[in-house]
């Protein structure tokens, strides 16, 4: 472990004492958004202390072990002593090394999840309500909440473009990686000649904003139109005018809600969901700006980049950004996503510690 990494472990401590102290704070629960931030921080500093507390009990069983060697009778029992420590050593640094890797502030977030149908047609809006049910599974099996926010489902089922707000535990940072194209390889219902089509569809997954500011929108910028709701629906939906369309006028960013009865609520959402885009486009343009090379080994996230393969004559599924394949394609639609989920993190934080290896 080199000097840097040691001196800022050994400054953890004292600020855990700091955070344990405004927790137990008589002011502590005032600020809900500040308790849970620091919440958070006291969890990441235990469990980054206890990292460092083992390789240093680690260091100490080496240097006993070396100390043992001098006796011959228990030269043998020291050298498998200090073989042990070693590994041990190597294992929690690079434990830490993962804890200590920069983090992206929005991995705490909620967020928005939009599913688009693209090429491929009624194939394609079917393949999209596919993705949204495993996306959904997911979320139930993670204990998520989930929220359909504006939903255009087309005529044979699926979906033209959905949205759902995903609330939960580091959402994000669990769901960053889907953003791309979805491609799928099957024999749809409709096929009389059973040819295998292709089709696709693009996930964009959005940080949600929050609620006190995080975008700055000027009301002047926006265009507002409501009109009345399409689909069924009745009466209601034929004499009010409860759909909600809002453009942002500088970028021309379009969000519409027309689920809800009122349209007050569709306003409501239709502004999250613009925020959530915006947030989305400053993030992606300043991460442009930061690094031409920001395109990873997991990808950039650009909607039109094909990041994944759903085979459903092979029953396989393919990640072509870390050239992963698993043969188990109904499970992962079943919501079964942790395997691939962690192999992408896993990938992501082995480009980041290379990035700070040619950095150093």
């Amino acid at each position: 472990m080199n000097d840097s990494m040691r001196a800022r472990l050994e400054r953890l401590e004292p600020r855990l004492a700091e955070v344990n102290a405004r927790l137990s704070g008589p002011d502590a629960a005032r600020d809900l958004n500040e308790f849970r931030r620091l919440t958070r921080e006291h969890a990441e500093l235990v469990q980054l202390l206890e990292r460092f507390g083992a390789f240093c009990q680690a260091e100490s069983d080496l240097d006993t072990a070396q100390q043992m060697r001098e006796d011959p009778d228990l030269r043998e029992f020291a050298d498998q002593e200090a073989q042990d420590a070693r590994v041990r050593m190597q294992a929690e640094q690079d434990q830490l090394q993962r804890l200590l890797l920069p983090r992206d502030p929005n991995d705490e977030r909620d967020v928005l999840l939009e599913i688009r149908a693209g090429t491929g047609g009624d194939e394609s809006a079917l393949f999209a309500g596919d993705l949204l049910r495993m996306y959904l599974r997911f979320a139930e099996r993670e204990r998520w909440q989930t929220e359909v926010l504006s939903a255009n489902p087309s005529e044979l089922g699926g979906y033209k473009e959905v949205i759902v707000r995903i609330a939960g535990e580091a959402v994000y940072s669990r769901l960053k990686f889907e953003s791309g194209g979805h491609r799928v390889q099957r024999v749809p219902e409709t096929e009389a000649q059973g040819r295998i089509h292709t089709s696709a569809c693009t996930v964009a997954v959005m940080a949600e904003a929050d609620e006190l500011g995080d975008v700055q929108i000027d009301p002047q910028d926006l265009r507002i139109d409501v009109f009345r709701a399409s689909g069924a629906g009745g009466q209601h939906v034929n004499k009010t005018e409860s759909a909600v369309r809002i453009t942002h006028l500088p970028t021309g960013l379009v969000a519409e809600c027309q689920d809800d009865r009122s349209q007050h609520r569709n306003r409501e959402k239709a502004m999250k969901v613009l925020a959530a885009r915006l947030k989305d486009r400053q993030l992606r343009e300043a991460q442009a700006r930061e690094a031409a090379h920001r395109k990873s080994l997991v990808g950039s996230g650009d909607r039109s980049e094909r990041i994944r393969t759903y085979n459903f004559p092979q029953g396989r599924i393919t990640d072509h950004r870390i050239n992963l394949t698993l043969y188990k394609l109904q499970q992962v639609l079943d919501g079964d996503l942790t395997e691939l989920l962690a192999a992408l993190m896993a990938a992501h934080q082995a480009e980041l510690l290379q990035a700070l290896a040619e950095a150093a």
